[in-house]
């Protein structure tokens, strides 16, 4: 009698396959999406760094710090990937002594990472997210 080997999987490697990649799924995703976030924070950070170097270049200029409007009229714009996770607001104390505070409140799938924020004397909030 003749006999003819057949080769391929069953159906049971086939599901135990499927179950190990479903289970490195579900823990990658969580993990990637944490790294994403994490990314964009980074680049808001830079942002923010980047808004305060030019506030102290205004402030030795002018011997005041520039407003959100006063920022943008001299031609600075959020990079598009910053914009596109992140809206900002420049706060200016009103006190003899020259101030700001810069708030960068986050949108979209970045909204649970919570607003970040940078004094003029360099704090920074929530602390241990920087």
């Amino acid at each position: 009698m003749n006999t003819i080997q057949r080769r391929g999987f069953t159906l049971i490697e086939l599901m135990i396959t499927v179950a190990i990649i479903g289970i490195l799924a579900s823990v990658a995703l969580p993990a990637y999406t944490q790294y994403i976030i994490r990314s964009n924070r980074s680049a808001a950070q830079a942002q923010m760094m980047d808004i305060a170097n030019r506030q102290q270049q205004f402030l030795l200029v002018n011997r005041a710090y520039a407003s959100k409007t006063t920022l943008e009229a001299s031609g600075y714009a959020l990079p598009s990937s910053v914009g596109a996770k992140y809206g900002y607001a420049i706060a200016l104390g009103t006190g003899t002594v020259p101030t700001f505070t810069i708030t960068f409140t986050p949108s979209g799938t970045q909204a649970a990472d919570g607003n970040l924020t940078l004094t003029h004397d360099g704090a920074k909030t929530p602390v241990d997210k920087w």
